[in-house]
């Protein structure tokens, strides 16, 4: 008769507690906590290889980075097939444990909370594949952090822009407000010297700052002039303040952009080693592809495509109670938020670059008159899942008529 082991351990950031038990759920020794390092790591092989069982399974949670080095460890150990490892989402030992009447919360408790949820199965092993994907998972998941802070400095600088020039968000004659000629003019430029500078000066500064490449100089020369004469005065004694912020926000910006270019190369070239088809798609260039491929990992895990949408949270649950169905149902947002963020990214560039999706975006967005983008966009994304569930599980070039 095969002997199985299911060992639990709780990480922290010091300390590791392991609790082994057997398939019957009788613990098979006493729990023991080591350190959270490579002795730490040793102590544990050596509890588990004292036990001698035909196969064993062996549940950490993917708590932070803080198992990272034991789980590789761990699965590095054994080149035996009847060795498992598992890196378990906490929200599935949380609910679990309600299962069981109420004890106190210890590391012991918690380390046999999830022996027990190893024990009952249903968990997807952590591979090899798994780790070759991890560096991949550490830039892109870099990337939405640099993202979200180009955003919140973006933010701030809007408001600084507001205090120096007023009007100047909503009237902004170039194409963004962080453009090249648009930053000269809020660095160098206040309303004042605008509307007493030249019309031609003003021109030549605009060129200079765009390198000729604005479509029409001219109508944005006069448009800043008119909106200069608008805008609020900033009171003298906070515009050496103002002044400041900005600049140093705007220096942020240029610096957190350049940080994700360089990553963006990083990226694309660490895709290079993962065989995969999402490039192939209109519109989805190496890092969204990378986004997607990391988040996912192994696509056998998921038996069709509905069950990939849940995993990254583009579900609409339904809310009903008798005769009563609600006619607007909310994205559940729940599931993996980086696999949700670089699906909805894609499908923006691909409602801009892959003409059968831009459709699919358009008739989305007719349909209704609230929230029209936003509903369109992550409609777009629900479809794209279809297809990316497609080329991942075929290892199929994308074609047109593979459209779904």
């Amino acid at each position: 008769m095969t002997t199985k082991l299911f060992a639990g351990i709780d990480i922290g950031l010091n300390e590791a507690t392991v609790c082994c038990i057997d398939s019957e759920g009788k613990q098979l020794s006493p729990t023991r906590t080591v350190g959270n390092n490579l002795d730490g790591a040793r102590e544990i092989l050596a509890i588990i290889a004292d036990l001698a069982a035909d196969e064993t399974h062996i549940g950490l949670e993917a708590t932070s980075v803080y198992g990272s080095h034991l789980r590789d460890f761990l699965l590095n150990s054994s080149n035996s097939r009847n060795w498992f490892v598992y890196e378990i989402n906490p929200s599935l030992v949380a609910g679990f444990k309600k299962s069981f009447p109420r004890r106190d919360i210890t590391d012991s408790t918690d380390a046999r909370m999830i022996a027990e949820r190893v024990r009952l199965g249903y968990l997807r092993p952590y591979t090899k594949g798994d780790m070759l994907r991890q560096p991949l998972l550490q830039l892109t998941r870099h990337r939405l952090h640099l993202v979200k802070m180009i955003g919140q400095e973006k933010n701030r600088a809007l408001n600084m822009i507001f205090l120096k020039f007023s009007n100047y968000k909503r009237d902004n004659p170039f194409s963004t407000v962080f453009g090249k000629a648009s930053l000269a003019v809020l660095n160098q430029l206040s309303p004042d010297e605008i509307v007493n500078m030249d019309i031609q000066e003003l021109l030549s500064f605009i060129n200079r700052h765009s390198r000729n490449m604005l479509p029409d100089p001219e109508k944005a020369a006069l448009t800043l002039k008119t909106i200069a004469q608008k805008a609020y005065r900033l009171h003298p004694k906070m515009s050496n303040s103002v002044n400041a912020t900005l600049i140093m926000t705007l220096e942020n910006i240029n610096f957190l952009e350049k940080q994700l270019a360089k990553l963006d190369k990083l990226i694309a070239s660490e895709l290079k080693a993962i065989l995969q088809t999402l490039d192939t798609v209109t519109g989805i260039g190496p890092v969204y592809a990378a986004g997607i491929i990391a988040e996912i990992g192994d696509i056998s895990r998921f038996p069709n495509e509905a069950a990939l949408a849940q995993y990254a949270g583009l579900t609409w649950p339904r809310c009903q109670s008798g005769e009563f169905e609600a006619e607007e149902r909310r994205l559940t947002k729940e599931g993996n938020r980086y696999l949700r963020y670089y699906l909805v990214e894609a499908a923006n560039s691909l409602r801009v670059f892959n003409e059968e999706y831009k459709a699919y975006y358009q008739k989305k967005y007719a349909e209704v008159t609230k929230h029209r983008h936003k509903r369109a966009l992550v409609l777009t994304a629900r479809k794209f899942v279809r297809l990316v569930f497609a080329l991942l599980s075929k290892g199929q070039i994308y074609r047109k008529e593979m459209m779904v």
